[in-house]
């Protein structure tokens, strides 16, 4: 399948932070994951949530925040991802309390705030999902360097019949909103609770 160029862009973008973080980084216990303190901004949004709800950056105070996008109807990467982090907050025990998972949707046009929140439900009752106007979405993709495209539908099929693109990666922020690491498709469950733990023990 052919790789959109943004997607291409935003991989090496990936590793050249990657690279730059593990020049910089202090010489203390090395995470498991992407250690992203001081390289990408704060956690800060505002999307519309299930039931009409308006949902903020604020409303996640004290919380450790997976934040991922995606789409509802994706086939492979969303869902994979989704059980990945069921998984994780089931392996952290009474520690999941204090961790959210955001699930952005790119794909406003058929994902209804309703739909998405049904869907992250599937998964963990800790989840939210979350999507905005194009705008919206575009901004706050474009705050955490993510790249994602919409395809047009091919001739004769219907309007909502349509590919979605997205890079992958899991955005992880302390719990006051501090962008702190980001975890890969290739990242472990065990360094993900690892990880995880660590950054929930340090609130305390």
């Amino acid at each position: 399948m052919r790789i959109p160029l943004a997607l291409r862009a935003w991989r090496g973008l990936l590793l050249a932070l990657c690279v730059l973080v593990a020049a910089c980084g202090p010489a203390a216990e090395p995470w498991a994951l992407h250690d992203v303190k001081g390289h990408l901004p704060d956690l800060k949004f505002s999307l519309s949530g299930a039931g009409g709800k308006r949902v903020s950056a604020d409303d996640f105070k004290g919380k450790t925040v997976l934040l991922f996008f995606g789409y509802a109807s994706c086939p492979d990467i969303c869902p994979t991802t989704m059980a990945q982090l069921s998984a994780v907050l089931q392996k952290l025990g009474d520690k999941a309390a204090d961790v959210r998972i955001v699930f952005v949707s790119v794909d406003p046009h058929r994902d209804t705030p309703d739909v998405l929140q049904a869907y992250v439900d599937a998964f963990s009752a800790n989840a939210i999902g979350l999507t905005g106007n194009e705008k919206e979405i575009a901004d706050l993709a474009r705050r955490y360097r993510v790249a994602y495209q919409i395809e047009k539908p091919r001739p004769g099929d219907a309007p909502d019949s349509y590919e979605v693109t997205h890079s992958r990666g899991v955005y992880i922020f302390d719990n006051r909103g501090k962008a702190r690491l980001l975890a890969s498709d290739t990242d472990s469950t065990e360094a993900l609770v690892h990880d995880l733990s660590r950054l929930v023990d340090a609130a305390s």
